[in-house]
């Protein structure tokens, strides 16, 4: 049994194959987080900590007793006003202004599968219908506030098999007054000591996801965003790690947020040098009314616990390849694209876009994308966005023609959208202005000369989903790219205000509430989407990776990593996605050289090997390849097919640091991590009889000591051969090759010693190897 219910102890442990996590309730009904980490059985309650100390209150009815006090025990769920000084994690506000609640357990119930959440946010295993098989067992607890009568109710699901909790926060208003919720996070993890680091992936535009890692020390550290979108600066995923951990060893504790709105994770440690983990939606400029009988749910957080950050890594791409992934594109492989954006920017005609299709048709591609362009008066970036009807006069056919023509010439058809934008010069904004986020009275901050339409409306978002699904029911898209290109400043809703209530009313204007039910709107015209168009692969894009988190994944299942198409650029953001996320999930193309954002030319077999770590696909003009070249890309689509499900469905191993200097990050003592010069990473099959090795050198240097990679996850005592499979250059030394290639090493080799970095000529040259199990 996953969850058991000690009702004599007060005791509720939650297991999984690997992992134990425990709450109990104390003896004056508060819930306190007990335990988290390897596996354990038996009780942490009698292990609490309850000492004098001083300025830190103690509950009313404890009387005398001074030694429990919310400031020092580990919560679950903290609450402001009750005593706790550190971050909290519930706040709500009264009707008569007090903030101040006191949450006591009420009672607890466990049944099988897994819970459901209302109000339209994306969770685990949401899309499975009633009593389909999850795999998982859930638990519900229920706290009380006596003051104001809120009922919260805490949910877990525990999915045994791949050792990942998840959990979500439901708050009802079972009072006769309204309340206003102005905090409330989805969940938190107390520690009883200090000595971690925490790994998170910041960054920005054309940058995302770059790994850091830093020592926690007393105070606060937070990351977040409240651009509209989880954004390109933080992530909401993070790791929290002791200082000894590596990517085999050390406990590695992981947190995501199923959200792709405003959030907040915060990492405190406090006055005894105990830590807090929490996270939730951003609650700077937060406030939610709550009449009586209304309800509020927080999204969810998915939790996971390992030994060493691969194992954590493995466990949360498996989660979400089997419980956030969903659809026709959920197992079937996903086809060679061309996008037209890199090749043809906004120039283009249908013709153009035919010949495109029959380039790639040549080159072996199975999918053209034509990008931004196609639609309203749309010849660059500063109009006809929201006007989403054919620009039959720039394509000279309509749509539904040119997606046919692109289909007899033997590929499927994809097309590039921004439903959620309006340009000032479009017929849309001139119907109605309103329809945009805007403050009255202030001209507006613009961000590639577009405004954000307000998706917190209905209306709106109505009227978008019509005009775009009438004219792609005509070109019927097997691929859609929903891009978002700007972040959002000024939300001020235009929205006919409620009977009682002002435009100016404080609660219908709130900054945190307004993006909230705004990102609530993304995701209802999202499902409608996968409704209307079921067969149809949705990519999500919000200039490149600014919106690359669980809650989008739901609805998409791969997301543009980032704009910036440079392989050498891309190994950073590719490994620092690949902590979280499967690569699946990494919309992932080769470009054209010199690269577009950075100037740099690489081998294209080394832009191959990068974009190999994820959906693949192209982005260039087929008409300016060589001979070689296009026969080179007909054999690198034959190895992505080749090796597909070794690569999507693998155990996938970081075997170097994420750039130049990340040994100062932590990793200098992990094998192959210290090193600047290459890039190394390695899928091994589940059943470890084959594994494919990717390298790609970063720099060269002079007279310098043999390198070895270190392998991970193969198999003790079974021997592999090894096979080139792409390379970018031959080797210097012929003999080495010969060594590597005609022999047969033992698992135990190849993890323990590893095989030499080859001399490859040059910087950015690339090799892919295929070991089997002979």
């Amino acid at each position: 049994m996953a969850i058991i219910y000690d009702r004599e102890q007060g005791l509720l442990t939650l297991h999984t194959l690997h992992s134990t996590y425990q709450m109990g309730i104390s003896s004056y009904g508060h819930l306190l987080h007990l335990y988290y980490g390897r596996r354990a059985e038996g009780s942490f309650l009698p292990l609490l900590s309850l000492r004098d100390r001083g300025f830190s209150g103690n509950p009313y009815d404890a009387g005398n007793d001074r030694s429990y006090s919310a400031d020092t025990l580990p919560q679950e769920l903290s609450a402001f006003g009750n005593g706790d000084y550190r971050h909290s994690g519930f706040r709500l506000r009264t009707a008569d202004g007090a903030c101040g609640s006191d949450l006591r357990f009420e009672e607890a119930r466990r049944y099988p599968g897994k819970y459901r959440l209302p109000g339209g946010l994306p969770a685990a295993d949401a899309f499975r219908t009633e009593g389909e098989e999850s795999g998982a067992e859930s638990l519900e607890l229920r706290l009380r506030d006596s003051r104001s009568g809120t009922l919260v109710r805490l949910l877990y699901a525990v999915y045994e098999e791949e050792d990942i909790l998840t959990r979500a926060v439901i708050v009802e208003n079972a009072g006769a007054e309204p309340v206003w919720i102005e905090q409330a996070d989805s969940a938190a993890l107390d520690f009883p000591r200090g000595h971690f680091d925490l790994v998170h992936f910041s960054g920005s535009y054309g940058n995302e996801r770059l790994y850091h890692r830093e020592r926690l020390s007393a105070g606060e550290k937070s990351i977040g965003s409240s651009r509209g979108a989880s954004s390109h600066q933080h992530n909401p995923f993070v790791m929290l790690c002791t200082a000894d951990s590596t990517e085999d060893s050390g406990e590695v504790y992981g947190l995501a947020l199923v959200y792709s709105g405003n959030f907040r994770i915060s990492a405190e440690v406090d006055q005894l040098g105990q830590t807090r983990l929490s996270a939730g939606m951003m609650d700077t400029h937060f406030s939610w009314r709550l009449g009586s009988g209304e309800q509020f749910c927080c999204p969810e957080a998915v939790l996971g616990f390992g030994e060493g950050f691969a194992v954590l890594s493995q466990r949360f791409h498996r989660f979400t390849s089997r419980h956030i992934l969903h659809g026709t594109f959920m197992k079937a492989r996903r086809p060679v694209l061309l996008n037209s954006w890199e090749g043809c920017y906004f120039d283009f005609d249908g013709t153009r876009i035919l010949r495109l299709a029959e380039e790639a048709k040549e080159l072996g591609i199975e999918l053209l994308v034509m990008d931004d362009g196609w639609f309203g008066k749309r010849d660059n970036d500063l109009s006809g966005l929201g006007d989403w009807q054919c620009n039959t006069k720039k394509l000279g056919m309509p749509l539904g023609v040119l997606a046919e023509g692109i289909r007899e010439r033997g590929l499927r058809f994809g097309i590039w959208i921004e439903p959620e934008m309006v340009s000032e010069d479009s017929a849309l904004f001139r119907e109605h202005p309103d329809y945009a986020f805007r403050i009255p009275g202030k001209e507006p901050i613009r961000s590639r000369m577009q405004l954000v339409l307000d998706f917190s409306r209905q209306e709106v978002v109505d009227r978008i989903f019509r005009d775009l699904s009438e004219t792609l029911r005509e070109a019927k898209p097997d691929y859609i790219k929903m891009d978002m290109n700007r972040s959002i400043m000024e939300a001020y809703t235009h929205a006919q205000p409620a009977a009682g209530e002002s435009c100016a009313d404080g609660t219908m204007q709130n900054r945190g509430a307004l993006l909230h039910r705004y990102m609530l709107g993304v995701y209802d015209f999202l499902r409608r989407m996968q409704a209307a168009f079921p067969e149809t692969l949705i990519e999500g894009c919000c200039g490149g990776g600014g919106r690359f988190d669980l809650g989008m994944l739901y609805f998409t299942p791969q997301i543009w990593l980032s704009d910036n198409t440079d392989a050498i650029e891309r190994l950073s953001l590719q490994y620092g996605a690949s902590f979280g996320y499967p690569i699946s999930a990494v919309g992932a193309h080769v470009s054209a050289v010199p690269n577009h954002q950075t100037g740099r030319s690489t081998p294209l077999a080394t832009r191959a090997v990068a974009a190999l770590s994820g959906s693949f696909g192209y982005e260039l003009d087929p008409a300016a390849l060589s001979p070689g070249e296009r026969a080179e890309i007909r054999q690198q689509i034959e190895i992505y097919k080749r090796y597909y499900v070794l690569l999507h469905e693998g155990d996938y191993y970081r075997l170097s640091g994420a750039a130049m200097g990340c040994a100062a990050a932590g990793f200098g003592a992990d094998g192959n991590m210290g090193s600047d010069s290459f890039s190394a990473w390695l899928t091994v099959s589940s059943d470890q009889t084959e594994a494919l090795l990717s390298v790609v050198t970063r720099t060269q240097h002079c007279n310098t000591p043999a390198e070895y990679i270190r392998l991970r996850g193969l198999r003790r005592g079974r021997e592999y051969r090894i096979a080139p499979v792409m390379q970018s250059a031959e080797w210097y030394l012929p003999k080495e090759k010969e060594a590597l290639l005609f022999h047969r090493f033992t698992g135990d080799v190849l993890m323990e010693r590893g095989i030499p970095l080859p001399l490859l000529p040059g910087e950015y040259q690339s090799l892919l190897l295929h070991l089997r199990e002979v």
